[in-house]
């Protein structure tokens, strides 16, 4: 089985938008919004290659279906590093399925930080968990997770350096941050939600 296997379907929010060419072959970006259960829309940033939309190009308001991985890369923007969270798709098609939104991800990694114990605004508890997961070429990516409840107690005793396999889904979420001088401002973190949690 994949270390890393990301299933979605939603609803194309954005345009295509350039990413950057690699060996002749330009790579897009798109939002991709998927509705959960409560209504909220995780929006979800999706890279694909023109080889795949060459005869289909995604628009705003289509459904599509994305069978790919989950991907992280740095950018230096405004002197610091940021880490950018992306479904690279392997695959994309129009949803028969108008309205249907799926959103399930599956990871094998290793602990890469020591998991951090939290309590959040409403009073649940939850554990930030960073995941290396390979992938071919001797690359890794390192994939911010989150355990709630019970997982984020089991989560809080493994130690760097632990396998593990997780299956959840991938979410976006607005969060405040506080700046040096003073102010905040909204920023949006991506990350997958764990619904179950194994030591491998």
């Amino acid at each position: 089985m994949e270390s890393n296997i990301a299933e979605l379907c939603g609803a194309v929010l954005s345009e295509l938008k350039f990413s950057h060419k690699t060996y002749g072959e330009i790579f897009y970006t798109f939002v991709l919004g998927i509705e959960r259960r409560s209504g909220y829309i995780d929006e979800i940033n999706i890279m694909v290659s023109e080889r795949l939309i060459f005869d289909n190009t995604p628009r705003p308001g289509d459904y599509v279906e994305i069978k790919g991985q989950v991907r992280t890369y740095n950018e230096l923007s405004e002197g610091r590093n940021k880490l950018n969270v992306v479904v690279f798709a392997k695959e994309i098609y129009m949803s028969e399925n108008f309205g249907y939104n799926e959103n399930y991800v599956y990871l094998e990694g290793f602990l890469c930080k020591e998991p951090l114990k939290r309590t959040s605004p409403l009073g649940r508890e939850i554990c930030d968990l960073m995941l290396a997961v390979n992938r071919m070429y001797n690359k890794s990516d390192y994939i911010p997770c989150i355990a709630w409840g019970r997982n984020a107690g089991y989560a809080e005793s493994l130690g760097v350096g632990t396998k593990l396999s997780v299956e959840g889904r991938i979410q976006s979420r607005e969060y405040r941050k506080k700046l040096e001088d003073g102010t905040s401002e909204t920023r949006k973190a991506f990350e997958v939600s764990i619904v179950k949690i194994e030591e491998m």
